[in-house]
């Protein structure tokens, strides 16, 4: 989450591959922050209580670090993606885990992608690949978000509007 006020802006394009998309970030100004590497999303619910608010609670294992993320409702917008985000690092992963555990939540989907980060003043760039495909995310204000994918040549018919866990939940599992 950029700027940490507690909401999440982002949108999501289909790329066709991380590489072909770096000198045109670098020329906007963005610098690299974690080289490509893996990530772990494991999705944790009880029952369906949070999914079927349209929530998620997440603990992301990336760089090193390991992050516990509570993503609320989707707020209605046609291309971007805007939600109430609170995230924090844990110093004890497998200790996070026994907690949530002990208070009923259970893991209901796991999601493994390669992501390196860029960021400038204004924006974070994710480039991440995954089981079903390549995307760029675009995280910040929705008009420094507009003008870097105009920037970058990506149209709107590059814009993925289900999230990760949707489109990792259609991948056969095996």
């Amino acid at each position: 989450m950029k700027g940490g006020s507690g909401l999440e802006t982002e949108m999501k394009l289909r790329i066709p591959g991380p590489q072909a998309l770096e000198p045109g970030l670098r020329a906007l100004g963005f610098q690299p922050r974690t080289p490509a590497q893996a990530e772990e999303s494991v999705l944790w619910d009880r029952g369906r209580e949070l999914l079927d608010q349209g929530c998620a609670l997440r603990v992301r294992r990336y760089g090193g670090a390991t992050l516990l993320t509570f993503k609320g409702a989707r707020q209605p917008h046609p291309t971007l993606k805007i939600r109430p985000e609170f995230e924090t690092a844990v110093e004890d992963g497998e200790a996070l885990e026994a907690i949530l555990q002990a208070l009923g939540f259970r893991p209901v989907l796991r999601m493994v992608k390669t992501r390196a980060v860029w960021d400038r003043e204004e924006l974070v760039a994710c480039l991440d690949e995954t089981p079903f495909g390549n995307f760029l995310e675009l995280e910040g204000e929705p008009r420094a978000i507009h003008l870097a994918m105009e920037a970058l040549g990506l149209g709107p018919d590059r814009i993925e509007t289900r999230s990760y866990a949707a489109l990792f939940s259609e991948v056969p599992q095996g």
